[in-house]
């Protein structure tokens, strides 16, 4: 075994910063990807090379796009998923800004052939969301106006070591809202087994939110 491939071995971070669109029409993708709420954080251009950046709430991850960035064929990009923690909530926002999203869907069980695009789980989509509500089983899609594709995935808890534990952050008021909502339904079931009120429900709910982001069982 290499050192490269030794667990543990980490020497470097190496963190994904930036994704390519390929666009056809650089000022209405811009217009597009604007419409989304996500911010603006360049434009750039020099003789024939233009570049935008957008990134989207919340992500560590940018987009850009713009003329003379990229080979690709316009529309080309597919499978761009944007993780959210409530992806009726995600969808509900976006119909809201004007964009066309699909309905919530989730996999057919172990079905991974079928007549829908394709995506993580395959290419049959059953409507609704999971019926368990399953973390990372929920999802919706939309399309810019090259067609490149994009698909929410609702995520509330990872799997476990998929997060360093002494690095569990929320990147938005609204993701935190979302773990501390979370955390109060779990703590009423908590208390209910109780039969009182637990006096140190602050250490409990922080707990809950840590373990919950880090694939960690979390407290009952």
């Amino acid at each position: 075994m290499t050192t490269a491939e030794t667990p543990g071995s980490r020497t470097v971070d190496m963190k994904l910063e930036i994704v390519v669109i390929p666009v056809s029409d650089v000022d209405r993708a811009k217009e597009f990807y604007a419409g989304l709420g996500w911010r603006l954080d360049a434009d750039f251009a020099s003789n024939d090379f233009r570049v935008i950046q957008f990134t989207p709430p919340g992500s560590g991850c940018s987009v850009i796009f713009g003329k003379n960035v990229t080979a690709a064929s316009p529309g080309s990009a597919q499978g761009l998923y944007l993780i959210v923690s409530d992806i009726e909530a995600a969808c509900k926002e976006l119909r809201g800004r004007g964009v066309n999203v699909s309905d919530v869907f989730h996999p057919a069980g172990d079905v991974y052939t079928g007549p829908d695009e394709p995506y993580l789980f395959g290419r049959t989509r059953v409507g609704g969301p999971d019926p368990a509500r399953g973390s990372y089983r929920s999802f919706a899609s939309f399309s810019d106006p090259d067609g490149n594709g994009w698909l929410f995935q609702e995520l509330t808890a990872r799997l476990p070591g998929r997060v360093d534990v002494n690095e569990t952050t929320f990147t938005s008021s609204t993701e935190l809202a979302g773990a501390l909502r979370r955390a109060e339904t779990a703590h009423g079931e908590f208390e209910k087994g109780l039969g009182h009120r637990d006096e140190d429900w602050p250490n409990w709910y922080a707990e809950y939110m840590v373990q919950e982001q880090s694939g960690k069982p979390r407290p009952t």
